[in-house]
């Protein structure tokens, strides 16, 4: 049969990663080999020299670690996925084709340099922002939005009129997009967007690999095969207890795999820490962001329409590297050509304690601000939400017990801890940093309470004031 594996890529994380014939046209598509000439990590190989992999890798590791958390939740929770969805072997067969285009096409409308420039996104119109209030803003068009519109329009044609396909599964391109955008329409199959987004997914298992094997780093390792040989679908429990809502299948774990999922979780929180929210790095995403509004017509992407996705293809790395190599982007352009990035002169505490703290350092950072005035020339949120607790919290499975299924955080001290808090980041340039870390540190010693250390002494605790 055609959809046995014909071509083997050779992948640095995962070994050889099969494709059919039906997957090897697609991936020859120009829109899909677009991706090789989109880096994962943006400017992030300013930092580490060796981040230069591109968006094409990991959309084939994503689509080989999707198949695997497929098989294996087949294979532990055939009876839950029939028994509820009504599955059979030949469904179960289409469905995971289904995935592996899904997880294969899933960031095919990545802009130029990645999540660098998505600052540029358009809003969307107010019909489609589905915000309400009197303040109402619209949200902006995402790289989902247009992968999604890519997969409906200029995907189309090889996947709803291939041949192989229309003989043997009749899989269209509407059902490979509605899985990536959760639309309802994917039926049965929705049920494996948890496979490609959410807390345990293909995307960040891969994502954490690839990027701490190419930067030469160790943080984003855990353990995928441990993952992958307990991960299960869950159904309702014997007896029908309503309080778990569990009527509707999810995707967790066995007991036996809680910490393995824990070391992915705190991998992601060390790669953001150490990676992707470094100092540097985010200072060069300022300086990519701006460069690029002034080589954008209208200073925005074109919107995922059919017409705005023709032009929107047009832009890649290549492209915008050649523009500012010929002088384009303004000083921003240039500050990405000669590596003279933004300084950090402050960013706020990464996790108060309560809310006296959380107040606290509000008051700090108001008080940075309006002492360092016009310095600042840049401002950045970065999002601490490291680990997303109640209804979206992993749920695990006790081995001895299958009617016992908890949270992840039930069984991880650790992840009860993590809480969701931004960090608000200052920069300046280089000219005034001198200047202006002089100011902060000045606000600081100002603004900083006395600070008590404890003198442990015979016994007794002694408080000491100023202690230096």
């Amino acid at each position: 049969m055609s959809d046995r594996v014909t071509c083997e890529i050779r992948c640095p994380i995962h070994g050889f990663i099969g494709l059919n014939e039906w997957e090897n046209r697609i991936i020859d598509h120009p829109a899909f080999q677009r991706l090789r000439r989109i880096r994962q990590l943006a400017w992030t190989d300013y930092v580490y020299p060796s981040a230069m992999h591109t968006r094409f890798e990991h959309s084939l590791g994503v689509m080989h670690v999707a198949s695997l958390l497929y098989d294996s939740v087949v294979s532990t929770s055939s009876r839950v996925l029939k028994q509820v969805y009504g599955y059979n072997d030949l469904g179960l067969t289409r469905d995971r084709q289904k995935v592996r285009l899904a997880a294969l096409l899933h960031d095919v409308g990545h802009s130029p340099f990645s999540h660098g420039s998505e600052e540029l996104f358009p809003e969307k119109p107010a019909s489609e922002a589905d915000v309400s209030g009197p303040s109402r803003k619209a949200k902006h068009f995402r790289h989902e939005d247009y992968s999604v519109g890519l997969i409906r329009d200029v995907f189309r044609a090889v996947i709803d009129d291939d041949d192989w396909n229309r003989r043997n599964y009749g899989i269209t391109a509407d059902e490979v997009a509605a899985i990536i955008e959760g639309n309802p329409k994917a039926g049965p199959a929705l049920f494996w967007r948890d496979l490609l987004s959410g807390q345990l997914d293909a995307d960040r298992m891969d994502y954490l690999l690839r990027d701490s094997h190419h930067i030469g780093v160790n943080y984003g390792r855990y353990d995928l095969h441990r993952l992958v040989s307990t991960v299960r679908a869950f159904g309702e429990p014997e007896g029908g207890d309503s309080t778990r809502d569990l009527k509707a299948p999810r995707i967790g774990i066995s007991s036996g795999g809680w910490n393995a999922a824990e070391a992915l979780i705190l991998a992601r929180y060390s790669m953001h820490k150490q990676v992707y929210f470094h100092k540097t790095r985010i200072a060069y995403d300022i300086h990519l962001r701006y460069a690029m509004e002034s080589m954008l017509p209208q200073g925005k992407y074109p919107s995922p329409t059919r017409e705005g996705l023709a032009d929107y293809l047009k832009w890649d790395d290549w492209r915008i590297l050649g523009m500012l190599g010929g002088g384009a982007g303004g000083e921003h352009g240039k500050r990405l050509l000669t590596r003279n990035h933004y300084r950090l002169v402050y960013q706020t505490r990464e996790n108060p304690r309560n809310f006296e703290e959380f107040e606290s350092a509000e008051a700090e950072l108001k008080s940075v601000n309006k002492a360092l005035g016009d310095l600042v020339v840049a401002r950045k949120t970065c999002v601490n939400n490291w680990y997303k607790h109640g209804s979206v919290d992993i749920p695990v499975q006790n081995e001895r017990n299958p009617d016992d299924v908890r949270p992840l955080s039930d069984y991880s001290s650790l992840l009860r801890g993590f809480t969701s808090s931004d960090q608000e980041l200052l920069y300046v340039t280089p000219e005034s940093a001198a200047a202006a870390k002089q100011i902060v540190s000045g606000v600081l010693k100002k603004d900083h309470s006395p600070q008590i250390k404890m003198d442990f002494t015979g016994g007794k605790r002694k408080d000491i004031a100023n202690a230096s």
